[in-house]
């Protein structure tokens, strides 16, 4: 048996990133850790403790019954017939980032659509949240994704409802680079309602899973599969959470694995937020961020990519000139006064005084009434 086949059996057959799998991987190669869980004998030196080697004892067991269920064949065949490649460590579109994940690194990923992995991984940040999103949290989600897609950042999530699929949407509205990691078969569409969603992925960006075609997705698998979504990319953007979101868990892998960590903060009074508030308030604290060039200095090029300081608004009084600007200054806030009582008040002659207001009545920020000259309520606005 070849390694390719043995990594697409041990897809099937084990969950992922299990560590004594990818030990004995390690020991003997894909195809001898498939010898091995038939025979059913644990090498020496894979587990030290007595307790360490009956639990691996216990697993190969658990393993060896379910071998035959594992169809390998029909698993490739279905694959070929849906456009679904299997990418194995050392294959050229394989992201070597996934090696940070030690013992816990995938076996193999099964992709499905026309992006390549590797290379859309280069320039990558994840979007994670809460499913039970607020319109605040999608609103952002969607808007910072595209922005960023923009840009030519790849945006990595995990197809689920709430920020996620707002993030895959972002990136898809802004005809950007965008995948989802799945804890489920490529071809599954959960949860239905994404169907339309998935299949624009798999025809536009990249589905990506480490179980083969068909296959369900288990509770346990949902969290597995972050640990994949945060060693892909270069950071994770956490757009909204509550206080026990899973959305955290990306988020710890993230820092675990030595990515930056940021967030979006929310309303003080919103519990869809606490999860973000929390991470920012974390020791090390989330870096803070609110627009696209935060997220992009955090992850690009040291020194290159710096986000531009953002710019207060311009009022409408800001373009005045500095004489035009004291006269409309010494106006008073309620009434009128006469042109001789505002050269008074600004310090200029009574011709340049007269000159101004007949600028700033073109501009609409005073009037001229019976008792003198007075504010328009359009210029109290614009204040």
């Amino acid at each position: 048996m070849n390694e390719r086949i043995a990594r697409a059996a041990l897809t099937a057959l084990a969950e992922p990133g299990d560590r004594l799998l990818n030990r004995l991987i390690d020991w003997s190669g894909p195809p001898g850790a498939l010898a091995t869980i038939r025979d059913g004998t644990l090498p020496d030196g894979i587990a030290q403790t007595r307790e360490e080697k009956h639990k691996a004892v216990t697993r190969l067991e658990h393993w060896r019954r379910r071998l035959p269920t594992v169809d390998t064949e029909a698993d490739l065949t279905i694959a070929e017939q849906l456009g679904v490649r299997l990418v194995c460590p050392g294959d050229p579109e394989w992201p070597t980032t996934l090696e940070d994940l030690g013992d816990e690194r995938p076996y193999a990923l099964w992709l499905r659509g026309p992006s390549d992995l590797r290379n859309g991984c280069l320039r990558s940040v994840a979007m994670v949240g809460a499913r039970a999103s607020t319109p605040y949290g999608t609103r952002i989600a969607a808007e910072l994704a595209a922005r960023l897609a923009e840009k030519d950042w790849t945006i990595v999530s995990g197809g689920a409802m709430g920020i996620d699929a707002a993030a895959h949407r972002g990136a898809l509205a802004a005809d950007g680079s965008t995948l989802a990691v799945l804890a489920n078969g490529v071809d599954v569409p959960y949860p239905a309602s994404h169907e339309g969603l998935f299949a624009e992925l798999a025809s536009r960006g990249l589905l990506v899973s480490e179980s083969p075609p068909g296959t369900t997705p288990r509770r346990s698998r949902f969290l597995v599969r972050n640990r994949v979504i945060a060693a892909l990319t270069r950071g994770t953007v956490v757009v909204e959470a509550a206080w026990r979101s899973g959305a955290l868990n990306t988020a710890s892998w993230a820092r675990r694995l030595g990515r930056e960590v940021m967030a979006v903060p929310g309303p003080v009074t919103s519990g869809a937020s606490e999860g973000c508030h929390r991470l920012l308030r974390d020791s090390p604290p989330a870096l803070l961020v609110t627009r696209p060039e935060e997220v992009i200095e955090a992850l690009g090029r040291l020194g290159a990519d710096l986000a531009p300081p953002p710019r207060d608004p311009v009022l409408p009084r800001d373009r005045l000139d500095p004489m035009t600007r004291t006269v409309l200054e010494s106006l008073p806030a309620r009434g009128a006064a006469g042109p001789a009582q505002l050269a008074a008040r600004a310090g200029l002659d009574l011709t340049a005084v007269n000159a101004k207001l007949g600028l700033l009545a073109a501009g609409g920020f005073v009037e001229r009434t019976p008792g003198g000259w007075r504010l328009t309520a359009l210029a109290k606005d614009r204040s």
